[in-house]
């Protein structure tokens, strides 16, 4: 089976373990200041493999300045709203429904920022998607009462820029990080991660971290299967295909935390988690299906 065929559900599996992720980090320290250690030892092991594999970096000021810009909206400015947000008392049922909105935003940008068209049968998956998060997600938000309306208009605020900053980074990285490296795109991308959530960590965080195994196990997925692998194959897929196609991946990464969270944490699989579950994969299905003329064409 190829790549372009597998991809699609590594990533979702593997970008769906942040959430989890997410959860445990925050036993040990700030979920910014982990997010720095993420960023911090994901770009050195990325540097130390392009370095190994002689692999060539960006030729010019402007392609490392991109790579670097990227960086900044992909990872510095979406994860670290995202995280701070949670961190403010979002709950994970709204933050999944703002998610959501990310591959419906993503296709309308992508028409004005790259003329990407969008084909009826894609819009309507789309739609679907996002519809399927919404009944997945919705019972827990109302389930919520007074807890769910006290959160923080401003923190809600914070987590939609963040799905917008990475709604403009997939579309930036189509537009002017076609060319180079994956693995040296990434190390470069890490670099204005940094820039952007160290300042942060230090200001709003006390810095402490309790220096563990439990930090060290966390640690090692986030770097390794969620910032290098899921990262890793984010951009392949970017390069590969619409990004309308891409961004619809993120309907299943909500369904799928779920399972996580209820095999790892107990918590309650409802049907309408399920029945959601079901309608964001035929959304994703019909966003991502080719064309019968396409195939034909071969």
């Amino acid at each position: 089976m190829s790549l372009d065929r597998l991809a699609p559900a590594i990533f979702v599996f593997l970008w769906s373990t942040g959430w989890v992720t997410a959860k445990y980090a925050v036993y040990y320290t700030g979920p910014l200041t982990f997010l720095c250690l993420r960023y911090l030892f994901a770009g050195l092991l990325l540097w130390f493999i392009c370095w190994v594999s002689s692999i060539p970096w960006p030729r010019t000021l402007t392609e490392v300045f991109r790579a670097i810009l990227s960086g900044v909206f992909l990872h510095g400015l979406y994860l670290g709203m995202i995280w701070w947000a949670i961190g403010q008392g979002v709950p994970a049922a709204i933050g999944g429904i703002i998610a959501g909105l990310q591959p419906l935003m993503t296709a309308v940008a992508a028409r004005f920022m790259i003329a990407e068209k969008i084909s009826p049968m894609q819009r309507a998956g789309l739609v679907i998607g996002f519809a399927g998060i919404t009944i997945a997600v919705l019972p827990k938000v109302m389930a919520g009462g007074s807890t769910g309306l006290s959160v923080p208009l401003y923190a809600v605020a914070v987590n939609v820029l963040g799905m917008t900053s990475v709604t403009f980074a997939t579309l930036y990285q189509k537009k002017y990080v076609q060319g180079g490296n994956i693995m040296a795109i990434a190390t470069l991308q890490y670099v204005g991660a940094l820039l952007v959530t160290v300042p942060f960590a230090l200001l709003l965080e006390d810095g402490h971290i309790d220096w563990s195994f439990g930090l060290a196990a966390t640690l090692a997925w986030s770097v390794g299967a969620i910032s290098i692998g899921a990262v890793a194959l984010l951009l392949y897929l970017i390069r590969r295909g619409q990004v309308s196609r891409a961004a619809s991946l993120i309907y299943l990464v909500p369904p799928l935390a779920a399972v996580e969270a209820a095999l790892l944490f107990g918590e309650t699989l409802t049907p309408a988690m399920i029945a959601g579950t079901v309608l964001a994969v035929t959304g994703v299905y019909l966003t991502n299906r080719k064309p019968s003329g396409t195939v034909a064409a071969r």
